[in-house]
């Protein structure tokens, strides 16, 4: 190797002081996410976080750093883009159907933005990282807070509809039954309770249908028993 390219080399290396600390950085602000997912009893928690973090950290020093002694110029971004496609497959881990409603994707969306800000301080981005991580706890709490208080006086309330049906029947004309009276559902929870299973619907009912979503559900074969609750 010449000198001119050994100089090069050593322009891009960096020591192990400035490793540790952008691989600490990277935890720190991952980790700092992941507390409040953890606080708040989602999938993904302080570990997950953290370590997303970090091995995306990890995975921008290497594709950077990693292949410098060998002598040759290499892509640095070419490792580091990869990431972004990988921790599709770990999000959609966390996402969660449950009847109609779908849940996780605010904790897929995390994991997918801890991973930006791992390969943001790795790469020694601080900056990006830093308001990056402020902007996300800001968003996942006081501003979940104000969006809650603010769209409950604009969204109609939600009514639960209790429905017993015979083991192993289906849900399918129940909501069917619900939507012929104008009413939409917004989440449906199935469990089996012996010989009976159990539907609770949530949904929302034009002003004054409650009686006839009732009667219209009592008349669908097969079902055993019908409770509204407000």
């Amino acid at each position: 190797m010449s000198f001119l390219s050994a100089a090069i080399v050593a322009t891009h290396t960096i020591g192990w002081p400035e490793v540790l600390l952008r691989l600490f950085v990277a935890a720190a602000l991952g980790g700092a996410i992941g507390l409040e997912r953890e606080l708040r009893e989602r999938q993904a928690g302080l570990r997950t976080h953290l370590v997303v973090s970090v091995g995306s950290a990890l995975f921008t020093l290497v594709s950077a750093y990693g292949f410098i002694d060998f002598g040759v110029r290499v892509d640095p971004t070419r490792i580091a883009a990869q990431i972004v496609t990988g921790i599709g497959f770990l999000g959609a881990g966390a996402i969660i159907r449950q009847g109609l409603s779908v849940r996780g994707l605010t904790t897929a969306a995390t994991l997918w933005l801890v991973a930006a800000i791992g390969m943001a301080a790795g790469a020694g981005y601080w900056e990006g990282a830093l308001i990056a991580t402020l902007g996300a706890i800001i968003t996942l709490g006081p501003l979940r807070t104000v969006a809650y208080r603010f769209l409950v006086r604009f969204r109609p309330a939600l009514s639960r509809l209790l429905v017993e049906i015979p083991a192993g029947g289906s849900a399918v004309p129940v909501i069917d039954a619900v939507e012929r009276q104008g009413g939409r559902v917004v989440s449906l929870e199935v469990a089996q309770e012996g010989e009976r299973r159990s539907v609770a619907v949530d949904l929302e009912l034009p002003a004054g249908s409650a009686a006839a979503v009732v009667a219209g559900v009592a008349e669908v074969d097969g079902v055993l028993e019908v409770r509204w609750m407000e």
